[in-house]
Order: structure tokens, then C-alpha cells, then sequence
């Protein structure tokens, strides 16, 4: 396994980093802890959840399973979600981060968090308070860095301006959905991330499952599958226009000796501002060909290539 940089920070991530947002809900216990010690005998040792991924049960799951082998380990959890109703259910107020933190500690079952990120932006929240409740946690050592995730690109400069001549904790990290087929973020918020020393956290490396391959073009999508259970996002990757790319894309590893995995994963590696991809998993064959993937490292020339395919 591979290891870079997050941002201009010291710490390492492994290129690519296990998801688990299907802990507590498609994944049970004793699956998603076989997944788990998989990937940490894979070199993997960046593991991304979210307080309210399965409401706390994926937190749960993780706590439960690395109480042996914490250090063995990096845990980025996320808050600012609606986790209850309530004026304090969501967002980031220091009330509702402190409290966020305090659940998040007690079902990871540790006591401090690696990477702590605000799941969205919340424009009714002055990024001030959000960012001096942070550097509180930090200073009280129940958290070693934060992140963000699905900002806008200018709230990304503002908070790490206002982190800067506040001589508050900066962001190191900013979490969107990048991959091949879906690369809006390269007009501004890659670039302003780069700018202001984030490191980059993909999810969606293979837009929903698209860029493996099982889904067909004019054919039923697979039962229990991704795209499956998220209805809501089949439009817009089971279009004509991505099929076409595909089958581009598909001839283009075939040609290789590669997986579309392989690609999608080291085509984003690529850009060197990418810290570690987000990858879910559901079976221990499944981290393992993720770990795999970290191997290819794509020449100028394929580069070229693919952009010509994508339309880069």
C-alpha cells in the first residue's frame, strides 16, 4: 500500500481509504468487521464514517471491532447532518459540535478522533464559531485534524482565511464526489483546495458502480446493488452519454490487462492533491482488489489519452 501527505499536513493516509457507509445497514457486525481487518491487513489505515451514517451504527461497528487494533488505525468521522430535529440538530454551532463530538467518541469507543469533518456547509452559522469550536477540540486533544466536505469553493477560502488570521486549527481536507464521470469539481473547487493546502477525499471513485461495469446499457439494473438501492441517482449515470465513455473505457484496460476499478482508481490518483479515494466495500475479496487498485500508476501518455475519451 501506498502511502501521501493529506494537505499540507504530516499526516498519512493510505491512497485508498475504506467507506463505510453501508456498516449498520447492508453490513451487519460480523461482515463489516471481516471487511474492516481486511483492509488493515491490506495497508489500508484510513477509515471515513459519519455520525449519521446508519444513525451511530457504523460508528458502533467501528468501535466495537478496533477496540484491539485502534492504532493500528486512522478514524475520520464527519458531523452537521441533521442528526435530530431540533435548533441544535444539525450544523455547525459550537453546541451541536460538541455534542456531535462527545456521541461520536463514545460509539467509536475512543477517545479521540483523527480527522473530525463538517459534513456541509451551514450558511446560518458564522464559520468563526464553527472553526474556534474545532480548535477547542483540537487543543483538548479529542480531535488531531479537521476537514470539510461539500463546500462551495468560496466558503473553502473563507474558512481558511479565517482559520489563518484568527490563528485558528485550519482545515487539511475537503471531501466531494470526483471520478471520471463526474468532474465538475475541477472548475473551482479542486483548484481553490489546492490553492489553500487541502489535501483532496473522493467518494463516489466509481459513481455509484457505474465505472465497474455490471450495469449495461438497456438492461435492468442488478438487485441489492448500488444504484440499486439509490434510485434517485440512476438518471444520471445510467445515460446514453456515460455508456458511451464506458465502453471507451472498457477498451481501453481490456487493451492493458487491467480492471475498470484499476482505471477509475488510478486515473483520480493521478492528481497529486488527492490524499486517499473513499472506497466501499463489502467483502474482503472486495478490499482487496481496492488495495490492488493502488498499484497502476498511469504514464503521460494514457493520461492524454483518457482526456480525450472523458473530453478533458
Amino acid at each position: 500500500m501506498k502511502y501521501r501527505h493529506l494537505g499540507n499536513s504530516g499526516l498519512e493516509v493510505s491512497v485508498i481509504g475504506l467507506g463505510t457507509n453501508n456498516f449498520g445497514g447492508r453490513m451487519e457486525f460480523k461482515e463489516a468487521r471481516e471487511v474492516l481487518f481486511a483492509a488493515i491487513d491490506e495497508g489500508i489505515n484510513f477509515i471515513d464514517t459519519a455520525n449519521i451514517y446508519s444513525h451511530g451504527n457504523s460508528e458502533e461497528i467501528i468501535g466495537r471491532s478496533l477496540v484491539d487494533r485502534r492504532d493500528e488505525v486512522l478514524i475520520a468521522t464527519k458531523f452537521g447532518m441533521l442528526w435530530e430535529e431540533g435548533p441544535h440538530g444539525k450544523g455547525g454551532s459550537r453546541k451541536h459540535i460538541m455534542d456531535s463530538l462527545e456521541g461520536s467518541l463514545r460509539r467509536l469507543q475512543t477517545d479521540h478522533v483523527d480527522l473530525y469533518q463538517m459534513h456541509r456547509q451551514d450558511p446560518d452559522t458564522p464559520i468563526e464559531e464553527t472553526l474556534r469550536a474545532l480548535d477547542d477540540a483540537v487543543k483538548d486533544g479529542k480531535v488531531r485534524y479537521i476537514g470539510l466536505s461539500n463546500f462551495d469553493p468560496w466558503r473553502i477560502a473563507d474558512a481558511q482565511w479565517t482559520a489563518k488570521h484568527n490563528g485558528y486549527t485550519p482545515f487539511i481536507s475537503s471531501q466531494p464526489e470526483y471520478s471520471m464521470i463526474e468532474r465538475g469539481v475541477e472548475r473551482a473547487v479542486l483548484p481553490v483546495s489546492e490553492k489553500y493546502g487541502l489535501g483532496t477525499l473522493p467518494f463516489f471513485p466509481l459513481a455509484h458502480g457505474f465505472l465497474t461495469g455490471k450495469y449495461r446499457r438497456n438492461e435492468a439494473v442488478p438487485e441489492n446493488t448500488r444504484l440499486a438501492l439509490t434510485p434517485d441517482a440512476q438518471s444520471r449515470r445510467l445515460s446514453d452519454a456515460n455508456f458511451d465513455i464506458l465502453d471507451q473505457l472498457e477498451a481501453f484496460v481490456e487493451k492493458r490487462g487491467h480492471t475498470m476499478v484499476e482505471l477509475a482508481f488510478a486515473w483520480i490518483l493521478n492528481r497529486q492533491s488527492v490524499g486517499s479515494v473513499i472506497a466501499g466495500a463489502s467483502t474482503p475479496e472486495q478490499i482487496r482488489q481496492n488495495a490492488g487498485a493502488a498499484e497502476w500508476e498511469l504514464t503521460a501518455e494514457e493520461m492524454e489519452e483518457l482526456n480525450g475519451i472523458l473530453g478533458g
